[in-house]
């Protein structure tokens, strides 16, 4: 048996859950499939499948083994490209998790563009707004917003999100134009509250107005964790609520939202690539990062101070 293909065949069921399918992808018979993988359990002495009739499943060990397995067959594909005389084009499996906003509206629309210049990258994404552990996860790449509360990762600043408070015409009809934000905390008004996922709290709102600064909480009857919900929540008329421009911006287009308060500030919202630190960053999570920071480049370019005179470009 050779452990680096039994390996590979065994990572290809659990990601297909199952024998057939993963043969097919593999261009490999059924048959050989399966052998690789008792062979595997035999030389671990450890059941890593359970198989029943219609599904393959993986069992805690299993589990346990094919994230190890996803590292090394990664360590081995980085290894190969690193060569001088390798074919260096990107190539492999990428498992990245970003906003589900950022995901919808900006990521995947543009995807296409980036498998025309990788298509040997094959992408896994998931599309939340809970907090992911990278390295327990086994997660190659992280896009968040806001300031990076894991310090033991390394990240990349690649963007900076302009934020906007809007609300519904349907709403403001019903409640009034607010005319300072302080109004947002009084019994006539509601916000459309955005919990975090790692702290289970409605995220503030912060502005200024020359040497004024406010902020505002609101009363809400209806709080969300999730930036797509937050954002229809809005468009339903349910409250005011605060947001990055590149959300709104549709739904303004088309009257659905309105902006409110343009004469105040609200702090730009930094968005990170964020990864575990390795001595070796591979490839194609390199081609991913830089292609996203470009990407965002059109969408919200990370705001730079003005350079003194004199001061180097």
């Amino acid at each position: 048996m050779d452990r680096f293909d039994a390996m590979t065949v065994f990572a290809r069921v659990v990601e297909t859950g199952s024998f057939t399918r993963a043969a097919l992808t593999l261009g490999m018979s059924k048959t050989s499939v399966t052998q690789l993988v008792q062979q595997l359990e035999a030389q671990l002495r450890v059941r890593l499948l359970h198989r029943t009739t219609r599904k393959v499943n993986v069992t805690a060990d299993g589990a346990v083994y094919y994230e190890r397995v996803l590292a090394i067959l990664a360590d081995v594909l980085d290894a190969e490209t690193s060569l001088p005389s390798a074919d260096t084009r990107p190539r492999g499996r990428l498992r990245i998790d970003v906003p589900s906003p950022l995901a919808s509206m900006v990521l995947v629309p543009a995807l296409p563009r980036f498998h025309a210049l990788y298509p040997d990258i094959q992408l896994d994404l998931g599309a939340s707004d809970r907090p992911v552990d990278v390295i327990r996860e086994n997660v190659d790449c992280v896009l968040r917003g806001g300031p990076l509360r894991d310090g033991s990762l390394a990240a990349r600043h690649i963007a900076d999100l302009t934020l906007g408070v809007y609300a519904a015409p349907t709403y403001l009809a019903q409640a009034g134009m607010p005319a300072h934000p302080r109004e947002l905390d009084e019994d006539r008004h509601r916000v459309v509250g955005f919990r975090w996922a790692s702290t289970g709290r409605n995220v503030p709102l912060a502005l200024v107005r020359g040497e004024e600064e406010v902020t505002v909480r609101g009363r809400y009857t209806l709080s969300l964790d999730e930036g797509n919900a937050y954002l229809a929540a809005g468009v339903a008329g349910m409250g005011v609520l605060w947001l990055p421009d590149y959300m709104a911006r549709p739904h303004a287009a088309r009257g659905e939202l309105l902006r409110l308060f343009d004469d105040w500030r609200i702090a730009p919202m930094p968005l990170y690539a964020a990864y575990a630190p390795h001595r070796h960053v591979s490839p194609r999570l390199r081609a991913f990062i830089d292609w996203v920071a470009a990407l965002m480049d059109e969408v919200a370019p990370v705001q730079r101070p003005p350079l003194r005179h004199g001061a180097p470009s």
